[in-house]
């Protein structure tokens, strides 16, 4: 019986993927050879910069608002101590009797679990000392990237990790796998800010009045805390690890600057942000198409969203003289 579970189970988690892919090539060949969309790897490319940009547009104006710039980039940085350790339990454990393409598979879970008590450890300590918050987060980036280059050398194996697809991440070598991850991602997201946003938003403005509210603000900030480690370490093999936190970060400041209200500061992070990745894919592939330059489609991104925020900086005065006027 345990037998026929386990085999359903195993082949339920082969079908979606399996399914999905099949629909994603099914779609492409419905456009002309040689096109953006004929290809079965840029409609993937494309879904995963777009559930991506979904998730970390949701949490960016809450970690702009927040001022927890410092901790998502520190968060990023962290992953590279839950690789290291993640590598190790499966070089221990798992190596012999799993092919390297499952890596990833047994990897991210440790990786995700590495980062939320990691997260969960710097609101503690913040909660529970008189250290400023960057104090406490320095502490623990310092310990994070120690713990990484001490474990370094056992990470030789290009067979199974590339340290710069991790850096710079490739889009065009997510799965149909990666893609389910990355929907539920952010359906887990879209619901636990539908009941955590508000109180966040106020405890952030005005703690007194959320206290005298009675906001459970400490819990809603631990919640926080944790789906922002796993968004970072989910996401990152997209994005990557150094550009991660440019997503979470770059739209919400151009937004920031643009707004006039939350609700605008909210909306118009999702739209700069689902907007950047998704030009920066297309501009990625027209410029390689066209002059045969080959653009990494994650630096084009940021490089894109930095952009934005120049302008916007740029038009902030006039569009306060308007306002004002």
């Amino acid at each position: 019986m345990a037998m026929i579970f386990e085999l359903s189970v195993s082949e339920l988690f082969t079908a979606a993927p399996n399914a999905l892919d099949a629909g994603i090539n099914a779609v492409a060949r419905q456009f002309p050879p040689g096109t953006f969309f004929s290809y079965g790897f840029n409609v993937r490319a494309l879904l995963a910069l777009l559930l991506v940009s979904l998730t970390c547009g949701a949490v960016g104006s809450l970690v702009v608002g927040g001022r927890m710039a410092f901790f998502s980039d520190a968060l990023a940085h962290c992953s590279f101590a839950g690789v290291s350790v993640g590598f190790l339990f499966f070089n221990a454990f798992l190596a012999g009797a799993r092919p390297p393409d499952e890596f990833w598979h047994w990897v991210t879970p440790v990786m995700v679990a590495f980062g939320v008590l990691v997260g969960a450890c710097i609101v503690a300590v913040r909660y529970r000392t008189d250290l400023t918050s960057d104090t406490v987060i320095g502490v623990f980036f310092a310990a994070a990237i120690g713990l990484a280059a001490m474990l370094r050398k056992f990470i030789q194996s290009r067979q199974v990790f590339n340290l710069e697809d991790f850096l710079f991440g490739d889009p065009l070598l997510v799965e149909a796998g990666d893609l389910i991850v990355l929907a539920g991602l952010a359906a887990l997201t879209a619901g636990l800010l539908a009941l955590i946003y508000n109180p966040l938003l106020l405890a952030s403005f005005n703690s007194s009045l959320a206290l005298s509210r009675r906001v459970p603000s400490r819990a809603c900030n631990y919640a926080f805390v944790m789906l922002l480690a796993v968004i970072v370490n989910l996401c990152l093999r997209s994005v990557g690890a150094l550009l991660i936190n440019a997503l979470l970060i770059v739209p919400a400041a151009t937004a920031a600057n643009l707004s006039r209200n939350m609700r605008q500061f909210f909306w118009l992070t999702v739209a700069l942000c689902v907007g950047a990745c998704l030009a920066g894919h297309w501009l990625s592939w027209e410029v390689g198409g066209k002059i045969h330059v080959e653009l990494g489609i994650s630096g084009t991104i940021v490089l894109l969203s930095v952009g934005l925020f120049v302008l916007s900086g740029l038009a902030q005065p006039l569009l306060a003289r308007r306002s004002g006027g």
